[in-house]
């Protein structure tokens, strides 16, 4: 079972190698990167290039941990105590089912994907450690514990938003996904823009990398702007010519697919007039 790059997603050697050592050991892998760069796509890829289904949990700032695992209705149970319902006489009828049980319960190996792990608390990585470690957990209520018929490849993103716990570091093997060189990044954008003209192409990332690497930016654009970036060109039909920025303006054309404050904006229209005040 080995991952490697699909016809949807390009896939650096390092990334591979990363996805199929975590395979091998069954260890969570974690996935750190600016945003945009394809990591939650990365684990639908791996879903897609070996053939498992796929279960999502995207966490939130409010989302704990023992919501993957299982949920207790007490509410409802004494609402329906009070009613006198049949169903009341089985505490099974009051759980939930979370993300991780969902994995834990199918006949086949699957794919978990645990979503941008750091916008949670800071507990919240410690309260899985021994989860997904052992792939069990206990359901106090029923008395029974759950074991993991097939260990799921377990796929977690981070932005980098916090730092995350040394246990739980420990346990997973790591990735960082880097930002695309040019060649990488033509080679992604032939995936999703196939038959775009390599003039075009070259004096638009041409820009796009100058407008990256320009000192003072507060968020830089991603992969996955710079490719609304491209569709919004060749649906308006510009030439490289087009793309060419007199002093009037520092500004990219579109530029509101790649900058996304107004600091950023302000900062390239003071650019502007820096130049035109030297001439």
């Amino acid at each position: 079972m080995k991952f490697s790059s699909t016809d949807g997603y390009v896939a650096t050697d390092d990334l591979t190698l990363a996805v199929n050592a975590a395979i091998t050991l069954e260890r969570p892998l974690l996935v750190k990167g600016e945003p945009g760069t394809g990591k939650t796509e990365l684990a639908r890829q791996v879903s897609a290039s070996l053939g498992l289904p796929m279960i999502e949990w995207h966490v939130k700032s409010t989302t704990r941990a023992q919501q993957g695992l299982y949920e207790y209705d007490a509410v409802s149970r004494l609402r329906d105590s009070q009613l006198g319902e049949e169903r009341v006489h089985d505490v099974k009828n009051y759980i939930r089912r979370g993300k991780l049980w969902e994995a834990f319960d199918r006949d086949d190996r699957c794919v978990l994907l645990i979503d941008e792990i750091d916008k949670a608390d800071i507990e919240f990585p410690n309260d899985l450690l021994q989860e997904l470690d052992r792939m069990e957990f206990h359901v106090y209520e029923t008395g029974e514990t759950v074991v993991a018929r097939q260990r799921p490849i377990v796929i977690i993103t981070s932005n980098n938003e916090k730092e995350l716990p040394d246990a739980f570091l420990r346990r997973c093997f790591f990735h960082y996904i880097r930002f695309p060189d040019v060649e990488t990044m033509k080679r992604i954008v032939d995936v999703h823009h196939p038959g775009i003209k390599p003039q075009l192409l070259t004096a638009a990332l041409t820009q796009f990398y100058e407008l990256r690497d320009q000192q003072g930016l507060k968020k830089k654009p991603s992969t996955s702007e710079v490719l609304d970036w491209l569709k919004l060109l060749l649906a308006e039909d510009l030439s490289p010519e087009d793309l060419k920025r007199d002093g009037a303006s520092a500004l990219p054309r579109l530029h509101g697919a790649l900058l996304k404050n107004e600091q950023d904006v302000h900062l390239f229209e003071r650019l502007a007039f820096m130049a035109r005040g030297q001439r």
